[in-house]
């Protein structure tokens, strides 16, 4: 029987992106001074976890984030990062770097809605997907399928891995990526929950059974 196995899912600092309110997917800026210094705060927190293993999105900011985390970390020496595609945000084609206002009000235009506050009342998380590659005119941007087998890729990659030995994972990726792993295990789970960036949640594998242990938690966060 595999001893217990818990993923520390982080989300990244800000970005310059996240700050102007554009849609970031697989477009990548630089973490902003503020997103840094919040990182350090979630990393004093965690600074006493051992981590086994520790992975992120191949994308500048999780790599980034990862980087600053771990110097905090008291443990960590040693530690390699592993960058894995599979973790990588929701691909928004045409429409990545766009004013989310812009982008989204177009999407709910286009997929009947009269704004982009009703989209996001009536459509869920995959709807909203597979509306936005119907609307990119490009037709590049992800539906849920194409996103979802990707991650999944990446999650199973984890688990396999470290199931039988257990231990603290670390995974820096991005909000709809933690979100959409955390969903198709909790069902329950509201599925439009906001992760804060630097955030911490945490899953736990034991006995073939997860659980959520914490969600959103910024509770941790230790200012130097």
């Amino acid at each position: 029987m595999g001893k217990k196995l818990s993923l520390y899912f982080v989300r990244h600092g800000q970005t310059y992106l996240n700050k102007n309110l554009r849609m970031q997917g697989w477009a990548d800026t630089p973490l902003t001074p503020e997103g840094i210094e919040i990182v350090k705060e979630s990393g004093r927190g965690l600074a006493e976890t051992e981590f086994v293993a520790a992975y992120s999105s191949d994308l500048h900011r999780t790599i980034a984030t990862a980087g600053y985390l771990l110097k905090e970390n008291k443990h960590a020496f040693g530690l390699t990062l592993e960058p894995l595609s599979e973790f990588r945000e929701t691909f928004f084609g045409s429409y990545e770097g766009e004013k989310g206002d812009v982008a989204w009000n177009e999407i709910a235009t286009h997929m009947g809605y009269a704004s982009q506050e009703e989209l996001f009342q009536n459509a869920d998380v995959r709807k909203t997907m597979n509306g936005t590659k119907a609307a990119d005119p490009t037709g590049d941007a992800e539906d849920f399928m194409t996103f979802w087998t990707r991650v999944e890729q990446g999650f199973l990659h984890v688990i396999n891995r470290h199931r039988e030995t257990g231990g603290n994972v670390l995974i820096v990726a991005h909000g709809n990526t933690i979100r959409n792993i955390v969903h198709e295990l909790e069902p329950s789970l509201d599925e439009d929950v906001i992760l804060d960036n630097a955030s911490v949640t945490v899953l736990a594998y034991e006995n073939g059974l997860f659980k959520l242990e914490r969600l959103n938690d910024t509770s941790h966060f230790t200012k130097a």
